[in-house]
């Protein structure tokens, strides 16, 4: 895929925020800093490079942003980008930047703590924590056993007016790309178009999706595994709604990552590498479990509490990289009316 359809890809959602963007230049790539474009929220990441400040003494300057929005200025800037580090929201984002030649390779010593299912091929990106996704369900509308071991059956009539998700959103965007890598376009095609006859409710994202099948609005939607415990550490145990895990390699199963790249045009290379290689530390990992319920990707870190482990839900396999083929997910959204 050419850098021209790259940026093309993520053009729209750039568009959106490259003047906030152009007002923080000043803040961001000061000569004495690091400079980090971070498509994760500042809520989460900030406390981490906090910590990594403190302890290694070298200064960040943090671009926060969308990640597909970032991920079309760094294919805009090229090779000319202050950025440093680029840390992704997800694989598809790091797929993009990475075929359009802007990292570098990483130490082999950061990508052997990760799994290579959650790393580049080419070793240019690592991931930094897992997400599953799931099928979030209200507990006084189904019980676990109602819900199908498959994805692909929510094609059944029978979930006509119960279900809900949201299409504009880019972690579903991605499953989507996953989905058609798992079992083909048109089977994909297939599904989406059942599900779309069985009238799903459109929310905006994951968030607004978990408190909708709280309140027993819908009885179940397509969401990322760690929204329920964020309204679960909120309102507690009683919050009337639960994961549910479809079958052990369904396509339902996918496990999608954060991760982070050090830009080709990189000056500050050691402090990058020193940056990637404290996310991956143990008491970053921990953070990642414990404050936003998310996978941690490196052995001997437990995960949050209450949340299957990877292994026990052993999920679709698939190359994350190619996760960053957007382009025909959004053709495909639009040609069967998921997206305008």
């Amino acid at each position: 895929m050419s850098t021209g359809v790259l940026a093309s890809r993520f053009r729209a959602a750039a568009a959106l925020v490259l003047f906030a963007v152009a007002t923080l230049a000043a803040a961001c790539g000061g000569d004495g800093s690091l400079t980090v474009y971070s498509g994760r929220n500042e809520e989460l990441i900030g406390p981490l490079i906090e910590r990594f400040e403190e302890q290694s003494g070298i200064e960040v300057s943090v671009r926060y942003g969308g990640t597909s929005a970032l991920a079309a200025l760094l294919l805009e800037e090229g090779d000319r980008s202050p950025a440093d580090v680029f840390l992704a929201q997800d694989a598809g984002a790091l797929g993009a930047v990475q075929a359009a030649s802007l990292f570098r390779p990483l130490d082999g010593e950061l990508l052997d703590r990760v799994a290579p299912v959650y790393r580049s091929r080419e070793g240019l990106w690592v991931g930094l924590s897992g997400r599953a996704r799931v099928v979030v369900y209200n507990t006084d509308a189904l019980s676990a056993g109602d819900l199908p071991d498959s994805i692909l059956d929510f094609a059944d009539p029978r979930w006509k007016g119960r279900l809900a998700w949201a299409p504009t959103n880019g972690s579903f965007q991605a499953w989507v790309t996953g989905l058609r890598l798992a079992i083909g376009e048109e089977a994909a095609r297939a599904w989406l178009e059942a599900v779309q006859a069985n009238e799903p409710l459109v929310f905006p994202n994951n968030s607004s999706i978990v408190a909708a099948v709280g309140r027993g609005e819908v009885d179940a939607g397509f969401v990322n595994h760690y929204y329920l415990y964020r309204f679960i550490a909120e309102q507690g145990e009683g919050f009337a709604a639960r994961n549910h895990y479809t079958a052990p390699g369904d396509p339902g199963t996918l496990v999608n990552v954060s991760g982070a790249g050090i830009l080709a045009s990189s000056d500050r290379v050691e402090d990058a590498q020193a940056f990637i290689d404290f996310m991956l530390s143990a008491e970053a990992q921990r953070f990642f479990a414990e404050a936003n319920s998310e996978y941690p990707l490196i052995e001997g870190v437990p995960g949050a509490a209450g949340v299957p482990s990877i292994e026990d839900i052993q999920p679709v396999a698939i190359d994350l990289s190619r996760l960053e083929d957007i382009e025909r997910t959004l053709e495909l959204l639009r040609s069967v009316g998921v997206l305008e």
